[in-house]
């Protein structure tokens, strides 16, 4: 693989609406509130992170394609445009042919259940303007309108593990010279059915939701000052290859050159347990990025590598390696390291806070 840089971040999460509020949050190392999430005829509630409104209006729910959006479009864009902020002052970048990758697990959930519900009360009334709210596609397709400049567009569907099968797809359009910059995206949006799944699968699992994008690209002069070093084969399961062997096998491609862990790991030790055995060796510094904000799919894969991004960007470590463990698919891991031949732009001063060593 030909050299690959990230040349910025975005985030929305329950901490806030940039990467400086998921840092922040992240190094306090508390969790988070929870709140209640509203069981349609059930009196108890379900708990749920939510992201919080933005402290102002975003500009972008103006145009025309995100007046009548959902959620996860609203998260998809706003990390979209945070994480080019740089890319479009830099007059290196005046005509870049952008690509996007927008992963999701659950999606659109929202107006598929708005939907079918007035299908199901009365189908002669059932809104045709939400339906194509409803597919995966939507936020991706909104979020190139609103840029413009997008020639190419995907939607990757899978467990959380596909956020870095889509930072894999990015940096091959980026070796092809398909694109020249690539925003690679992992949402997910809240919804008492996503709440109530995990509930069903995964007891101590708090609901959550938001996005996290990297901009990845082949330009030196465009780096945030972190470089994409790795990303490992994907080790699928099957009744030959099991969770546990898989992410043993991920962990034995990524090393021992490891300096700062962020893992996918929340508060289940049994849904854990393969990822936790893989790094059960492992004495130091980790971010375990659900364990603060919650479980939020696709969306929390997405937090895990921003945080190792950020944490290389602003010079806490020199290398950052992100793991994960899918529930379903497979074991895939990435490493990024720090690239000075670029100038950073991401904020810093921050500390190293409550990262676990």
């Amino acid at each position: 693989m030909s050299r690959i840089f990230v040349a910025g971040l975005g985030a929305v999460s329950p901490a806030g609406w940039n990467v400086a509020a998921l840092r922040e949050a992240l190094n306090r190392g508390e969790p988070l509130p929870v709140q209640s999430l509203a069981r349609p005829g059930w009196e108890k509630t379900l708990p749920a992170r939510l992201v919080p409104n933005p402290a102002v209006r975003p500009e972008f729910l103006a145009h025309p394609r995100l007046r009548r959006t959902s959620p996860i479009t609203h998260y998809t864009a706003a990390v979209a445009l945070e994480a080019i902020t740089a890319l479009r002052t830099n007059p290196d970048a005046k005509n870049c042919r952008l690509g996007i990758v927008v992963c999701l697990q659950s999606g659109c959930v929202q107006y598929s259940c708005r939907f079918y519900d007035e299908t199901l009360k009365n189908p002669a009334t059932a809104s045709p303007l939400i339906f194509p709210e409803t597919v995966y596609a939507a936020p991706a397709s909104h979020v190139a309108a609103l840029l413009e400049n997008v020639v190419l567009a995907y939607s990757l569907v899978g467990d959380p593990s596909a956020y870095l099968q889509g930072i894999a797809l990015g940096a091959q359009w980026l070796e092809a010279n398909r694109v020249d910059a690539c925003l690679v995206i992992g949402a997910e949006e809240t919804n008492w059915i996503t709440a109530d799944a995990l509930w069903h699968l995964d007891r101590p699992a708090i609901a959550a939701a938001g996005a996290g994008a990297l901009c990845l690209s082949r330009d030196a002069r465009l780096s945030a000052g972190v470089e994409l070093n790795t990303i490992t084969d994907a080790h699928t399961y099957s009744v030959r290859h099991d969770r546990p062997q898989a992410a043993r096998a991920m962990r034995a491609q990524l090393g021992s050159s490891v300096e700062l862990l962020c893992d996918g790991v929340g508060n289940n030790p049994r849904s854990d347990a393969a990822e936790l055995g893989a790094w059960s060796d492992w004495n130091g510094p980790r971010i375990s990025p659900k364990r603060i904000l919650g479980e939020g799919l696709m969306a929390a894969a997405a937090w895990q590598c921003v945080a190792a991004c950020d944490a290389v960007a602003t010079e806490r470590f020199s290398a950052a390696s992100v793991s994960l463990v899918g529930p379903n698919q497979q074991a895939i891991g990435a490493r990024f390291v720090r690239d000075d031949s670029g100038i950073s732009h991401l904020s810093d001063g921050a500390s190293t806070g409550n990262i676990q060593p």
